[in-house]
């Protein structure tokens, strides 16, 4: 397979390999990657794959040489130190059949900055300053590892950053993102990303909903991402386009989405249910009231969060006891009896009574079994009962809900404020 060669016309791209035992064991999480994402997304560059390796030899080597038949350029981060373990620089400098050399000037540099600390540099200190012959070398003002790019006969490049993130960034955005962007003849096309966020829905219902639309959206590719909060549709111009023809296929790709399935979409990006309920609420002049048992005043805390929830939120009870629900939401004694506290009927019963002792336009009641005890064979830990009330539309479902305690009760919480933002917008009831 043909190396990718930075003057090739092909869209750029590239792969990041992270380096480093902490990362596999998870005691360091991976930041570097998905920052790097971003950032080269933006300049127009591709990030085909990435992968994670630990401090072993042959595992970067592998993984280095892999990327570079696969795509001809790679991105490490991580084993640049001078310590033992810190084995990216000479594993890959072998890999390009170069020695490595001392950089007097590197060394100078390198002093001076020990010595201005009122420290004396450790011998060890020096390895930093030996780079593979002929390499391309990044200066590091922010640490003493510099960054490096390594080029073989057939165009095939190899770029290493240090793990730190702080350098990694301040390297990427002075040195190493200019120098790409320098020799890739498709810079100025950048990689443009828009989600539609949607709630209410599943992944595959929602997929088979919009599947003869996807093929017209070309060059824009279409990837569904789930989640406990919802599937967020992304659209993407992958650098085919220019700038403005790229927002141009965009808009018109979520126009179709819109007229398709807008009833399930709440929002764009990063805007979260909470904006979308609030957006909705304030608009129609609505208040809002709440009843929360297992989430234990989780949806007042994600209302309130935002500034002016004042504008429509009245108020919450929790009332986590059965004595409470029956003091203060006015449920029924027999109805708990005999139906229980998580049961359709008490949840009806609570959204009506927080709507009765409030006068608000507008409530969410929510009980249920968050665990990890207190679950039966009818009622397993992660039933949960939610009522939503709009006027006068009510909706009344049942969830099971997987996870642990948190799980479930953030799953709660979202598919509430779901229930919601469905009804306020003249969706259908379950």
């Amino acid at each position: 397979m043909p190396a990718v060669r930075l003057d090739d016309a092909a869209a750029p791209a590239v792969e990041i390999v992270t380096i480093g035992d902490e990362l596999l064991l998870g005691e360091t999480v991976d930041h570097n990657s998905a920052w790097l994402g971003r950032v080269l997304a933006g300049a127009g560059i591709r990030v085909r794959r990435r992968a994670t390796v630990g401090d072993e030899a042959d595992a970067i080597r592998d993984a280095v040489a892999e990327a570079l038949e696969r795509t001809g350029v790679v991105l490490c981060t991580g084993g640049l130190g001078p310590t033992r373990d810190d084995l990216t620089k000479p594993v890959v400098a072998e890999l390009f059949g170069r020695e490595l050399v001392l950089d007097e000037a590197l060394l100078e540099e390198l002093d001076r900055r020990f010595r201005e600390r009122g420290v004396q540099m450790a011998p060890i200190n020096r390895s930093q300053a030996e780079v593979p012959r002929g390499a391309t070398v990044f200066p590091n003002s922010r640490g003493t590892a510099p960054g490096l790019a390594l080029e073989d006969a057939r165009g095939r490049l190899a770029i290493l950053l240090p793990g730190v993130p702080y350098e990694m960034r301040a390297l990427m955005l002075e040195h190493v993102l200019p120098f790409l962007q320098e020799r890739w003849p498709a810079r100025g096309r950048p990689i443009v990303h828009r989600r539609l966020r949607t709630t209410g829905i599943p992944e595959a219902s929602l997929a088979q909903q919009v599947d003869d639309l996807i093929a017209g959206f070309a060059p824009i590719t279409v990837a569904f991402l789930p989640a406990p909060t919802g599937v967020d549709i992304r659209l993407t111009s992958w650098g085919a386009l220019d700038e403005a023809e790229a927002v141009r296929a965009l808009d018109a790709a979520e126009a179709a989405l819109r007229e398709r399935v807008g009833r399930y979409i709440y929002g764009r990006d990063d805007e979260d249910l909470v904006d979308a309920v609030a957006r909705e609420m304030t608009a129609r002049g609505l208040t809002l009231a709440l009843a929360e048992s297992c989430t234990g005043g989780l949806v007042a805390k994600r209302l309130t969060d935002r500034p002016g929830a004042s504008d429509y939120l009245y108020g919450g009870v929790v009332a986590y006891a059965n004595a409470a629900k029956e003091a203060f939401l006015r449920v029924r004694p027999e109805t708990l009896a005999a139906h229980g506290a998580v049961s359709e009927e008490t949840a009806r019963e609570m959204v009506e009574g927080v709507l009765e002792a409030t006068g608000a336009d507008a409530g969410i009641a929510i009980t249920g079994i968050a665990g990890p005890g207190g679950g039966t064979e009818t009622k397993p830990v992660g039933t949960v009962w939610i009522a939503a009330a709009v006027g006068d539309r009510r909706d009344v479902r049942r969830f099971r809900f997987g996870g642990d305690r948190e799980e479930i009760r953030e799953r709660a919480a979202q598919s509430a404020l779901a229930m919601l933002y469905t009804l306020l917008r003249g969706g259908e009831a379950g």
